[in-house]
């Protein structure tokens, strides 16, 4: 069926959800390209009037609530912890400032691209999303949500609603490296997301480093991030082993092929450290 919804009112989008076979539409940057040849019979839930999806919100407990619908142009002006430095360097990364504009947080996460810019940084920080139905919320891991190429855990009931970054990944600095085929309007071929806390005397108490676009889906690197506590800062790169990357899966395409790809996340890495130590 064709149709178009512009609910203003949260709980009248998610009892629209509830029917089947709607297609939620945000900053629609994603949307509208996908559709240049082909004009499909939909029916389109626009979620930009709903005023629980906007908005960068410290919470209680310290840690941060990033509405759905935030924008990266939001994402870049706001005032935020150096823990974000990464998803603002990510921000700016995604398309031109036009796309910047209108593409949201959410729409990024929900299209689930193995190349998102946004996936890497947020993982990162230990993010969780908030997802509603009509018949309540529920909050999953990131690294859970996404679960590959263009496949979340997001069920067709429900719509994504806010990020949510935990106190104490805030309390952190944060780096993103980017390697495309040129500098600037590029789908990523690899990138790096890190963020490192340390002690007064500059041992490392928390590391988490992701990478984007060498997996079906971003991932985190767990064994790396073992292997960094207790370590004198300086010495951050020289912990990374080639082990640390086995979780890594590239694939040959237009952009780079498997091999260099490895080759390429290896580096980022080991100057994403560097840039950590020196931030920190």
């Amino acid at each position: 069926m064709a149709a178009y919804l512009r609910p203003k009112r949260l709980e009248d989008a998610l009892a629209t959800m509830a029917e089947p076979g709607w297609v939620v539409l945000a900053g629609g940057t994603d949307h509208f390209p996908a559709r240049v040849t082909h004009t499909p019979d939909e029916a389109i839930l626009d979620v930009t009037a709903l005023s629980e999806l906007k908005g960068i919100d410290r919470m209680a407990d310290g840690g941060l609530r990033l509405g759905a619908g935030v924008t990266w142009t939001e994402v870049i002006e706001a005032a935020l912890p150096p823990a974000c430095d990464g998803l603002k360097a990510a921000a700016r990364e995604v398309g031109g400032v036009q796309i910047q504009n209108r593409g949201t947080i959410g729409g990024n996460l929900c299209n689930a691209s193995p190349a998102a810019d946004g996936v890497p940084p947020l993982l990162s920080l230990d993010a969780e999303v908030e997802l509603a139905s009509a018949s309540g919320t529920r909050r999953l891991p990131l690294g859970r949500f996404i679960l590959g190429n263009r496949h979340t855990a997001r069920r067709s009931n429900e719509l994504l609603v806010a990020v949510h970054l935990p106190a104490p990944a805030l309390e952190a600095t944060g780096r993103f490296l980017k390697l495309g085929a040129r500098r600037y309007l590029v789908i990523s071929i690899v990138m790096v997301a890190g963020t490192l806390s340390r002690t007064a005397d500059g041992t490392i108490v928390a590391a988490r480093l992701a990478v984007g676009a060498c997996s079906a889906a971003a991932v985190r690197l767990p064994a790396l991030e073992a292997a960094l506590i207790g370590r004198p800062v300086t010495e951050a790169a020289a912990a990374l082993q080639p082990s640390h990357l086995d979780l890594l899966r590239p694939i040959d395409d237009g952009r780079a092929d498997a091999p260099y790809r490895r080759h390429a996340a290896a580096t980022l890495v080991r100057r994403c450290l560097n840039e950590l130590a020196r931030a920190a």
